[in-house]
């Protein structure tokens, strides 16, 4: 029998994210995404339906390789304009009791001692139900405007990543022990300086000596969100993620990354099961496969060719822009998503340019199921049986339409086969996720920073020894 089958929601705070143009439909509302309640009234449809989390995605910087230039992304409205995701944990959390709040920032483009304040405040303010998803960033124009001249190699930014993550650790275990805030209102006492700890970190890319500036959150870490699929980032994945999520359109590529995941998570000492996996997709659903189907070639009739290319050769660092339509898609050697060139040269495949428009034009680089309820629901179990998936981050090809006809229709079909939330645990987002406690397992690499004295005396150690 399948396991339970779980929803994201995958969003950005901007123009219709992954289905380009669809934002000139009459009922689509993405434009909107500037406006609270564009994401509190989504909040609240996505709890209707036990959607674990609304996992919102970002881009700092924009998509200028299409045609060597910005005209056809801010043309199309293609992720720019695009505003600050982490500003939305608050007004969802408000207007929620459950929903989980994944927002990606990157490790290239922001310190991680600030980082870490801004991201325990999101913690608190939504008793602990954030998830950060980690990225590296894959824009030129990003690492530009944040003076860094252009961006790292791929890996070397996965070790950046790295070290970026244990001073984040350093941070939220070690930096406050358990009891150090004690709000003594007779002596006087509001916390033990003696239980709060400087971090005392001194690396190949930050120093960062002092003491965290926030209290412990609900959750310490947040939930440990990642998406990298290079060999790089599936090694990050696997050493630190707590949920990981994958973006191809074959099953044959995502079965080989989640046994791939799963058996590295193992090799470093984690519970491999204890990784939930989480595929992109995007669903069109109505009553009938027929209705379905009309409502998918309505769709069909707004999306953009050009803006679909320039996510395409944003995602991939490839200018699509010099192919015809009827030309062939060829591997190339890039410094943006590696994952996304290799997905696109798998199996027997050849992509025409025209194709690989029609395709990312609607819901990005994840399959398109559309069907009734039955034929949806049977395609997601089969992707959960045949690939080792835990559930689906859902794409939205109209906002909110999409999502509220996942939840009219395919919720209570699965919920019928068994295989579907009917209610949210209790706790923090992690609590919910696990069933287990808010902090982040023994068996994690982040547990080990929590007796933080102990990690500063076996550094100055190695230190010593590499100095000798």
């Amino acid at each position: 029998m399948t396991k339970t089958i779980r929803f994201n929601a995958f969003e950005m705070n901007c123009v219709g994210h992954q289905s380009p143009g669809l934002w000139r439909h009459p009922r689509d509302r993405s434009w909107q995404y500037k406006d609270l309640e564009y994401w509190t009234d989504l909040a609240r449809l996505l709890e209707t339906g036990f959607f674990e989390s609304v996992f919102i995605a970002d881009v700092v910087g924009y998509y200028d390789v299409y045609k060597g230039n910005l005209d056809n992304a801010l043309l199309q409205g293609v992720q720019i304009p695009v505003n600050d995701p982490l500003q939305l944990a608050n007004p969802i959390a408000q207007a929620t009791q459950h929903l989980g709040i994944g927002i990606t920032a990157s490790t290239s483009f922001e310190h991680p001692y600030t980082f870490a304040r801004r991201l325990s405040t999101a913690d608190h303010h939504t008793k602990g139900r954030v998830g950060w998803n980690i990225v590296t960033s894959y824009l030129e124009s990003g690492a530009k405007n944040v003076g860094q001249g252009g961006l790292r190699s791929h890996d070397n930014r996965y070790d950046v990543a790295t070290e970026y993550v244990e001073v984040l650790y350093k941070l939220f275990e070690g930096s406050w022990e358990e009891g150090a805030v004690i709000r003594d209102k007779e002596r006087g006492i509001f916390a033990d300086p003696s239980k709060i700890h400087e971090i005392g970190h001194k690396g190949k890319y930050f120093d960062v000596p002092g003491y965290h500036l926030s209290e412990p959150s609900p959750q310490r870490t947040p939930v440990l969100f990642q998406a990298g699929a290079s060999g790089a980032g599936k090694q990050f994945a696997a050493g630190h993620a707590e949920c990981v999520f994958i973006s191809t359109p074959l099953k044959d590529a995502t079965r080989a990354y989640v046994s791939d995941i799963r058996q590295r998570a193992a090799a470093q000492g984690r519970d491999p099961k204890k990784v939930l996996i989480y595929a992109m997709a995007t669903i069109i659903v109505d009553e009938t496969d027929e209705k379905a189907r009309a409502k998918y070639e309505e769709y069909v009739k707004y999306a953009s060719y050009d803006g679909a290319l320039v996510l395409m050769s944003g995602w991939t660092g490839i200018d699509f822009g010099h192919y015809k339509p009827a030309d062939t898609v060829r591997k190339v050697e890039t410094n943006a998503i590696i994952s996304a060139v290799e997905h696109l040269s798998e199996g027997n495949k050849v992509w025409t340019i025209e194709e690989l428009a029609k395709w990312g034009g609607i819901g990005g680089l994840g399959p398109l199921f559309v069907g009734s309820p039955s034929t949806i629901a049977d395609l997601l179990q089969e992707w959960v049986e045949e690939t080792d998936i835990d559930g689906f981050n859902l794409a939205y090809a109209l906002a909110h339409d999409t999502f509220a006809d996942v939840i009219g229709y395919v919720v209570p079909e699965l919920q019928k086969r068994g295989v579907y939330a009917t209610g949210y645990r209790d706790g923090t987002l992690r609590e919910k996720l696990f069933g287990e406690g808010p902090y982040l397992p023994e068996s994690h690499p982040a547990h080990r920073f929590r007796d933080i004295e102990r990690v500063k005396r076996e550094e100055a150690a190695k230190a010593a020894g590499h100095a000798a």
